[in-house]
């Protein structure tokens, strides 16, 4: 009998003991900004941590247990500036929860099954912005305590159960409201009543999204009189009766921005006709834009109630043989993308200044437009045929600055851009150029900066293909060809070129006095050719390159001239991939290779083709001493030398990573600058800019990126960029993996740098963003790459609102690692 209560009174303190070492008493919080702020995100916290500083100002406690916010919830914290509460499965929020917060701008409560919501819940927020309320069980915003908070700015209440548009009385408290997110609601009908607070405030200049709601009725006249900055109206109609009754619906409101149709995933609508927005002609609208809708619009009159606005775009559309687009209409901005036009569109439009058309399915045919004042023109993914490129008959237009023609048929180029001198930015890469080489095409291009003619079929007969471009900077040309395998002196007075691209040309030859005006040329890529020779003559008057590529030829050795008349400029010459003999009769040649590695990109990769002894051997191996042996020695002395030659193999390799860090680190000492540095594909830029940059630089806490069209320096080579701004400065780097990037010598090549530096920084980490589904047969090609994804965590990209939320949460996880801080900084840190 005794035996039971020994063993209680054993386990209650030791109970008791472990009661206090709950998560929250462990410090788990992530320390980001000394004092400032902290991530205690996904780590099963109960309550609220009382360890953390009164000094906080940015707090996540995102993805734990709260449940119940009770009164002063966050007093500790009367500094706080961002929360972020997001799926915390609260379901109480008392009086006074937040209470003493007078700092806080953003209150983020995404995800939280709220049941009970005190009156006096956000009391005490005197600076509120931002409130994200998203899946929160809200059905009302008539009972939404939010009357008070007199500096929001935005109010994000979408995904909740909200039947009313009505827009309660307290709205009018609101007077710096600019946003109002009510997308995915149960919102139905819209009555005069309900928008009685937009009638009386008429300075609101309030955004709307009211997309995905089932709207069957809008009160007409309820919106007469309103002016609104944007109104959006995506996948919230049934049909298109019910669409053309609510735009009638609409009559009398001005509004700056007006979005109608569907989502790509939310169709509803299959019966879409002319008649479906006669109700906009009661309407002011400055811009317009219309997206997915499957149906056929075969008529432009579809659009005669918008004639002045001033800008259009209409996305993913049967537009198929619409015609009649004429002067009537003022458009300065139209975009078509993906409408799946038959035939080029018929366009007479006086005002248009900018005019996008691109992603069509099907093949045009290039129709003369009359587009005087046009400036900007995008034709590009159409599989468009153009029988007589380019002049001003074509646009009637003298405007004309950027034409983008890439990705297209069959483009004959007939007439050398009369009338449109004023191109700077020439982009036909990727279609069929005709007659590129007959005649002096660009003449008349005497402003022309950038010029796009790659894997465009040209072949370079004519040696005054490039006359007249006397101010052109780019010339990218890669996949084309020259006859008789030379390159010739095509490139007379382009003293303004700085990035020459001659890649996968079929070249066997270079002439000496090539590139003998190119006094400014910084990069130069002659990769993927049939090269024999290195000839060192033609590039000695290039006194400002930085950059060249002769990888991916058939060099065997360098002709027998001083190799010392290489620029003392270049920094970066890459030759890996060539067909190196390492024999005798190219001895001086080999010397110099090893005592040029600090200049050869990857020298330990540059391997002997010849002779068969021989094949496979890094050049760095090959001894000199070697020539003066016997043939008895020799034979002797294979195996050892292959031996050897493997040791040697790893001592360069060591010895060329301790020159590089020694040579660089001078450029880069104290701390990092930034946080990470990005290598991506330019294709890949959109997602770049409009997703990375967008959500780590101004999300929080905010992190500071180094992106080469950004912060790399002018004039600067690309190598030296890339390990002084980018690897030295950085404290992690992030490659962005897609098909694009496996498919990118750059890429490649900075993902490889990247790797090397993480050898021998002991500190860089490289955080991997898989952005696509990317094709095997491609990453396998890529073997280092391929295996490290195989054995590593990485971060995939999802295109979802959970996925993209956890994406992000993961990912500034990983940033956060192991980030430095000094208390002398924290000022410019906040």
């Amino acid at each position: 009998m005794m035996f039971p209560s020994h063993l209680a009174g054993t386990l209650i303190p030791a109970m008791a003991f472990l009661s206090c070492l709950r998560p929250e008493s462990w410090e788990p919080c992530m320390e980001v900004v000394p004092n400032i702020t902290y991530q205690c995100m996904d780590l099963n916290l109960y309550k609220i941590p009382d360890n953390l500083p009164s000094s906080t100002k940015n707090l996540d406690l995102s993805f734990n247990h709260l449940r119940h916010l009770g009164s002063h919830s966050f007093s500790n914290f009367p500094e706080l500036q961002v929360l972020d509460l997001s799926r915390c499965e609260i379901q109480v929020i008392e009086d006074d929860a937040y209470q003493s917060l007078n700092h806080l701008s953003t209150l983020i409560l995404t995800g939280n099954p709220i049941q009970s919501l005190a009156l006096g819940a956000f009391s005490g927020l005197p600076s509120l912005q931002k409130l994200v309320a998203v899946e929160t069980n809200l059905i009302s915003l008539e009972n939404f305590p939010i009357g008070h908070l007199k500096s929001l700015k935005e109010l994000n209440v979408a995904h909740n159960f909200i039947h009313s548009f009505k827009l309660p009385g307290y709205f009018s408290n609101l007077p710096k409201l600019e946003h109002l997110d009510l997308s995915k609601n149960n919102i139905q009908n819209i009555y005069h009543k309900d928008l009685h607070i937009l009638h009386q405030n008429s300075s609101l200049n309030l955004s709307v999204d009211l997309s995905m709601n089932p709207i069957v009725f809008i009160q007409p006249g309820s919106f007469k009189g309103i002016r609104l900055h944007e109104l959006t109206l995506r996948s919230s109609f049934d049909s298109m009766n019910i669409m053309k009754t609510c735009i009638q619906g609409l009559a009398g409101l001005e509004v700056h921005r007006l979005v109608l149709g569907e989502f790509r995933n939310e169709r509803n609508m299959n019966d879409f006709d002319k008649s479906a927005l006669e109700g906009l002609c009661n309407l002011v609208i400055e811009e317009f834009s219309l997206a997915n809708l499957e149906e056929s619009l075969k008529d432009a009159e579809l659009f005669h109630c918008l004639t002045n606005v001033s800008a259009i775009s209409l996305v993913s559309l049967g537009l198929y043989h619409l015609k009649g687009f004429h002067n009537k209409y003022g458009w300065r901005s139209l975009e078509l993308v993906n409408c799946e036009f038959e035939q080029f569109p018929t366009l007479e439009l006086f005002s248009l200044e900018r005019f996008i058309l691109t992603e069509n399915k099907d093949g045009l045919t290039f129709a003369e437009v009359t587009l005087p004042s046009l400036e900007y023109l995008d034709l590009s993914k159409n599989g468009l045929s153009f029988k007589g490129c380019c002049s001003y008959d074509d646009f009637s237009t003298n405007r004309l600055t950027h034409l983008d023609l890439s990705f297209n048929g069959v483009i004959i180029m007939s007439s050398n851009f009369l009338g449109l001198e004023g191109l700077q930015h020439l982009d036909f890469r990727h279609s069929n150029l005709k007659q590129a080489s007959d005649f002096s095409v660009f003449l008349s291009l005497k402003n022309l900066r950038y010029l796009d003619i790659s894997y465009t079929h040209t072949r370079v007969v004519f040696h005054g293909i490039f006359a007249g471009l006397v101010s052109l900077e780019i010339l990218k040309m890669a996949g084309n060809s020259f006859q008789d395998n030379v390159l010739p002196d095509v490139f007379k007075e382009m003293n303004n070129l700085t990035f020459l691209d001659l890649s996968a040309c079929q070249l066997e030859q270079v002439t000496q006095e090539v590139f003998n005006s190119l006094s400014s040329l910084r990069l130069l890529n002659m990769s993927h050719n049939n090269l024999l020779t290195l000839d060192i003559l033609p590039y000695k008057s290039l006194q400002s390159l930085h950059v060249l590529d002769c990888s991916f030829n058939r060099i065997v050795a360098s002709k027998n001239q001083e190799l010392q008349y290489f620029p003392s400029s270049l920094t970066f010459l890459n030759l890996t991939q060539n067909d190196f003999a390492c024999v005798c009769e190219h001895q001086s040649f080999l010397q110099w290779v090893k005592d040029q590695r600090q200049l050869l990109v990857e020298a330990e990769q540059m391997l002997c083709a010849s002779p068969l002894d021989m094949r496979g051997i890094p050049v760095l191996s090959f001894r000199n001493a070697t020539c003066q042996m016997s043939k008895t020695i020799i034979g002797v002395s294979v195996v050892t030398l292959l031996v050897v030659s493997v040791v040697l193999v790893l001592v360069y390799k060591f010895y060329f990573h301790l020159m590089l860090l020694a040579g660089c680190k001078k450029h880069s000492r104290g701390e990092s600058t930034y946080d990470a540095f990005v290598i991506y594909s330019s294709q890949d830029e959109d997602w770049v800019r409009n997703e990375l940059v967008k959500n780590l630089e101004e999300g929080v806490p905010p992190f500071r990126l180094c992106l080469h069209y950004r912060d790399f320096i002018p004039g600067v080579a690309i190598a030296s960029n890339i390990i002084q701004e980018g690897f030295h400065k950085s404290r992690k780097v992030i490659v962005v993996v897609s098909n694009h990037f496996l498919q990118s010598r750059w890429c490649i090549f900075e993902y490889e740098i990247a790797q090397t530096w993480q050898f021998l920084s002991s500190r860089a980490g490289i955080i991997f963003i898989v952005l696509q589904k990317v094709e095997k047969s491609l990453l396998r090609q890529q073997v280092e790459l391929y295996c490290l994804l195989k054995r590593n965590t990485y971060l995939e990209w999802e295109d979802s609102v959970l996925g993209r939320h956890i994406f992000w949460r993961r990912l500034r996880k990983a940033l956060l690692d192991g980030k430095p801080w000094s208390p002398e900084g924290t000022e410019g840190a906040e």
